[in-house]
């Protein structure tokens, strides 16, 4: 029988080998490679051709959501499953948008997995009983319902404010999103100024408190 390909993008090696693991033993599944960065994945996708593609949203090199629809592009037959230990109110829809066809929560059962595997292949889209209900309920308001500030705030600024979250200089961040650190200093007076934070200390403040405890108090 056929097995599904399966290509997983995601920078922790222990998550990584045990979701291959876990993966080459179910039937009808198997991990054809895996990927580590942006720069190696572009390259597994392109030899691979992977059915599905796992993807994390946080990787060393960029960001899951700029690869995602750059991948969905390019290869539009690939089914992508957003993987992420994001907040899915927030970045489930952003996912959706970029191109993916579901979004799995890093915490949820491994059989959630496999459930998302079919579904995509079947055409639907996965996201948990929750979020689904959620998104049902009303479609085309900005499901980041309960952090209505960041719902204000584009994709790029979004990622500009977890890396500030995540105790990045401005030098750093400039680096891991390949721009110029002027451009970062623009985001960041973005940010101030959406988010009503007075200056760069209430802004990491905010950044650090939304990453570690997944609130967000302006």
């Amino acid at each position: 029988m056929k097995k599904i390909r399966i290509l997983i993008v995601e920078d922790h090696l222990f998550f990584r080998s045990g979701l291959a693991q876990w993966l080459n033993q179910q039937q009808g599944l198997t991990c054809c490679g895996e990927a580590a960065s942006v720069k190696e994945a572009r390259e597994a996708i392109r030899v691979l051709q992977p059915e599905v593609i796992l993807m994390d949203l946080r990787l060393g090199d960029g960001e899951g959501l700029d690869l995602i629809e750059e991948t969905s592009q390019e290869y539009p037959k690939i089914r992508i499953i957003a993987l992420s230990q994001f907040d899915e109110d927030v970045f489930a829809h952003r996912a959706l948008q970029a191109g993916a066809r579901g979004y799995l929560m890093k915490s949820e059962a491994t059989e959630s997995v496999t459930a998302a595997i079919q579904t995509v292949l079947g055409g639907g889209i996965h996201l948990s009983p929750r979020m689904g209900a959620k998104l049902l309920q009303n479609i085309f308001p900005d499901p980041a319902s309960q952090h209505p500030d960041l719902a204000k705030l584009s994709n790029r600024e979004l990622q500009v404010f977890q890396l500030i979250g995540g105790s990045m200089t401005t030098m750093q961040i400039a680096q891991h999103l390949k721009l110029s650190h002027k451009t970062i200093e623009t985001y960041r007076e973005n940010l101030k100024q959406k988010l009503g934070l007075a200056d760069g200390a209430a802004l990491v403040r905010a950044a650090k408190r939304w990453m570690e405890e997944g609130r967000f108090d302006s």
